[in-house]
């Protein structure tokens, strides 16, 4: 995955992003680590081109985030698993299909059975999301966004709402992943998670990115923002 994000700042009411800026290559899954507002829920939302920045540029793989193709090849898991609550895990996913990539119904029941059973989900495949437990609807959520064969997938905090026990079911399910090759970028709190999952890890602190390195970084801050992030995480 190539990554080139320049002079990125986004403004809400406040500045959220300032002067972003970071150039990677070579690297299948990307951790975004920061304390609660510092940014990077609103950067990988950006590098996944769902919000465009208010100045700067951010290319993934040589496309521009903005260009409409670009959608079309990465996958995103919200912090809550954002399913039809009146449908179930499966038609969740034959809905999307058919009406963005212009599957038949036919094609579209075969391309869900295919990622449910991935996720571990084919016998809860026709329960609603409210008749599932959190961490199975979180796993039809990444079904879904595998469901239209991304090249990238992004997760915003995906265990952000679960129990421990279900955090580590989830989390599990995406390290399965790997074998699919898949490329990944993705924000978390659970740094045992970043250092086996990440090979490359991006700190953020006030909008802006303090350090960033190898996993090896979070055992070795070199700025007293990790240092002191560190100490509060472990």
């Amino acid at each position: 995955m190539k990554i080139n994000i320049q002079n990125v700042s986004h403004t809400y009411d406040v500045e959220v992003l300032e002067n972003v800026n970071i150039a990677l290559d070579q690297y299948t899954a990307i951790g975004i680590i920061g304390v609660s507002g510092s940014g990077k829920s609103t950067l990988i939302r950006m590098m996944a081109g769902l919000e465009e920045p208010t100045s700067g540029n951010i290319e993934i793989d040589g496309i521009d985030v903005r260009d409409p193709e670009y959608r079309k090849h990465v996958g995103f898991v919200f912090q809550n698993h954002n399913l039809f609550p009146h449908l179930t895990l499966k038609r969740n996913i034959t809905l999307i299909l058919e009406k963005t990539r212009n599957m038949s119904p036919e094609e579209a029941s075969e391309a869900a059975d295919k990622y449910l059973d991935i996720l571990h989900l084919h016998d809860q495949k026709e329960k609603k999301p409210a008749k599932v437990s959190g961490g199975q609807a979180q796993r039809a959520s990444i079904a879904r966004a595998l469901s239209i064969n991304p090249e990238i997938i992004f997760l915003d905090e995906p265990t952000s709402s679960l129990d421990p026990i279900l955090t580590d079911e989830v989390l599990n399910a995406v390290e399965e992943l790997r074998e699919l090759g898949k490329q990944f970028v993705f924000v978390t709190h659970v740094m045992s998670f970043v250092k086996d999952f990440a090979d490359y890890v991006i700190f953020m602190d006030k909008g802006k990115i303090i350090e960033h390195g190898k996993p090896s970084i979070l055992d070795n801050p070199q700025t007293n923002e990790l240092e002191s992030f560190m100490s509060k995480v472990r």
